[in-house]
């Protein structure tokens, strides 16, 4: 599947001395510097109806054509998985991403994964860097998601998360009671020893999590969080090294002691707990095209509901 691109500029002399891809990276800032350098690879943007090298200086005054095409990302199929769409546009879509439903096809799992499914409702996706995935949330995490109809809104989108514009914010059940809230400065990085897991190492990636108490119970806190970051498992690894992992988390958590005195209630619910107590509750972004700033919530899902429910109801 193909999209035609039409372009048509005059260098402006203020960028004179720049390099054409470093140019037209700021006269077309809707399209990646990475894809400009392609096109230009490619034969498919000409400078006063000439092909140049990207490396080449421009004067200022030049004239652009871009004639090109977006090319299908990947082999990707197509799977009528159900989604539950909480609002879309001809720029974006903003998704309830439920617990157990893996964001991105990888090594062994190819299929079944929300890319997939958006596929199958938007087969003009497959133009689009990952189907328009901005930002992915572990399989059992559950939320609120972000995706880009077009290659131009992707762009802009990956720009906003990368500047820190997207806030995001989380709710999670973890284990202890918390005294205050905060913010953890911790580095992450690849686990020393386990390198599936991810863990606060001194020479790992920023890594910046604000949270505050929504409640405190018996032997558990209800908190709320907002990323500054986004770093792999950022949350949990975070939450986990101020010895409060999340409830039912089963890399991070170890073995969780479950506390004393409590109902049998209450005792069944956190054994049976599927998956780690997080959930992306809210998602606020520079629209695309509109750039007016828009801010979307989801509840919490109920399984969450109703482990506070017992939380609630141990302490009466």
């Amino acid at each position: 599947m193909q999209k035609p691109v039409n372009l048509n500029a005059v260098i402006p002399t203020e960028l004179a001395g720049k390099r054409l891809d470093q140019a037209l990276a700021r006269m077309f800032t809707e399209h990646s510097r990475s894809r400009l350098q392609a096109w230009i690879k490619g034969g498919l943007v000409s400078v006063n109806n000439q092909t140049v090298n990207q490396r080449k200086p421009v004067r200022g005054g030049e004239y652009i054509e871009i004639r090109a095409s977006y090319e299908t990302q990947e082999n990707w199929s197509a799977e009528d998985i159900p989604i539950d769409i909480v609002y879309e546009d001809e720029a974006l879509m903003i998704i309830n991403k439920p617990p157990g439903l893996v964001v991105h096809p990888g090594a062994g799992n190819r299929g079944q994964t929300l890319l997939n499914a958006l596929l199958h409702h938007d087969p003009g996706l497959e133009i689009v860097p990952r189907a328009g995935i901005i930002q992915r949330l572990d399989k059992d995490t559950s939320g609120i998601m972000v995706v880009a109809r077009t290659p131009e809104c992707h762009n802009r989108l990956v720009a906003d998360l990368q500047a820190r514009t997207i806030k995001r914010e989380y709710q999670a059940i973890v284990n202890g009671v918390m005294t205050a809230g905060g913010t953890i400065d911790k580095p992450i990085g690849r686990h020393p020893r386990k390198r599936t897991q991810m863990a606060v190492v001194e020479h790992g990636k920023p890594a910046i999590t604000h949270y505050r108490i929504v409640k405190k119970f018996s032997h558990h806190t209800h908190i709320w969080i907002q990323l500054e970051t986004g770093r792999t498992h950022q949350i949990r690894v975070h939450m986990a090294s101020l010895k409060h992992p999340l409830v039912g988390d089963p890399v991070y958590a170890g073995r969780a002691k479950v506390p004393k005195q409590i109902s049998d209630d209450l005792l069944a619910r956190l054994r049976a707990f599927p998956r780690q107590a997080l959930h992306a509750c809210a998602l606020s972004l520079t629209h695309p095209l509109s750039q007016e700033t828009v801010v979307f919530e989801i509840p919490l899902p109920e399984d969450m509901q109703a482990l506070i429910s017992a939380l609630r109801a141990d302490e009466a």
